[in-house]
């Protein structure tokens, strides 16, 4: 793989959010950043790789997806059990992480958070069955084998910089394409067992909100996620695409009922470089009552074409999956699943191209 040439996935999303409240800070207010001079709605890049992490449940077998936990001692010591090995199971588990040179603590929990997949958990516990001695062995076993969402957003293991791994994917912190104020929404709370003498309010309280057309960004390092799952790239891709575009972090959601799926997902794939397109909304569209999609559209292709022009070269393949009629002025409008599986095509004859 070292001589194959580059490959990146970028996609773009415009997506319209409803009042909603999905990721808050540590005031209970909904994130902002200032851009282009104005607040912009936000949503971290974090709150939307946890969602994805959860629709990938859906998407891939136990076996690819692993869990972040500081009980990784219980999931090895399944593992055990799975071997036959039933004794004293969580003693064997902590001396194999420990052999791995992982600290466990007085509560067989690790000290931080462990990003642990199905397979490296299964080798480690294999590994105690046979009663290997070689600490190096079991340090192996945590770098080989690792789960899909692993390959794509990483790992760090502040003990032990040896066992992280780069993430593939990189996701960028959605904001809005335009200025927005957040409003409270005053609300109370009726107590049903209350005599009819004293029917007022049992609780008040308020909650605030946003509404917003997010522009939201990713990309996909093709070349390095090759070298960690081989020919499992191509649907993983797949599924990194398909989490991104579909799913929608929990924040509020029984409150707002917010769930939306984009108005355009604009895919490129690139041989030179990945490319944000987060420049097109540095000046704030405006709605001028008609809100603020078909703008934002056009703002998009206008900075993208100038992007091509000057910086960069036009991408090597592009598709358009939306609602908007404006989309058809970046790329062909297709269907979701046919985008899907275009892109997984490409990325399957790329992971069997010879070395150049």
């Amino acid at each position: 793989m070292s001589n194959k040439a580059k490959l990146y996935v970028d996609v773009h999303v415009l997506q319209t959010v409803p009042p909603s409240c999905v990721n808050r800070d540590d005031t209970g207010s909904p994130k902002t950043a200032v851009y282009g001079g104005v607040t912009r709605a936000r949503v971290s890049s974090q709150a939307w790789k946890r969602a994805m992490r959860l629709m990938f449940r859906e998407l891939f077998s136990e076996e690819q997806v692993g869990l972040r936990t500081k009980r990784a001692t219980e999931l090895v010591a399944a593992q055990l059990k799975e071997l036959g090995q039933e004794k004293d199971g969580e003693k064997q588990a902590i001396k194999a992480l420990e052999a791995a040179g992982i600290k466990v603590n007085k509560a067989a929990q690790t000290d931080a958070l462990l990003f642990l997949s199905q397979g490296q958990a299964r080798e480690l516990a294999r590994l105690m069955v046979e009663g290997e001695s070689d600490k190096q062995r079991y340090k192996d076993a945590l770098k080989d084998f690792p789960s899909v969402d692993m390959a794509l957003f990483g790992r760090m293991v502040a003990s032990d910089p040896s066992l992280n791994y780069d993430a593939a994917a990189q996701v960028a912190h959605s904001i809005s394409t335009h200025e927005v104020q957040n409003e409270y929404d005053y609300f109370t709370a009726v107590d049903d067992c209350a005599p009819e003498e004293n029917m007022g309010a049992g609780h008040l309280g308020t909650v605030e909100f946003h509404s917003a057309t997010l522009y939201r960004y990713a990309t996909v390092n093709v070349w390095e996620l090759v070298r960690y799952l081989n020919g499992e790239t191509p649907a993983a891709v797949e599924g990194f695409l398909k989490a991104f575009l579909l799913s929608m972090p929990t924040g509020k959601q029984n409150t707002f009922a917010n769930r939306t799926v984009p108005d355009l997902a604009y895919v490129t794939l690139r041989r030179d470089q990945p490319v944000n397109l987060a420049g097109a909304f540095e000046r704030p569209v405006r709605a001028n009552g008609e809100g603020y999609v078909s703008d934002s559209i056009k703002a998009m292709d206008r900075y993208a074409q100038r992007i091509y022009q000057s910086f960069t070269t036009a991408p090597e393949q592009a598709f358009c999956v939306g609602t908007a009629e404006e989309a058809a002025l970046l790329a062909p409008m297709v269907g979701m699943q046919d985008m899907l599986d275009a892109v997984r095509e490409t990325i399957s004859d790329y992971c069997q191209e010879g070395e150049a």
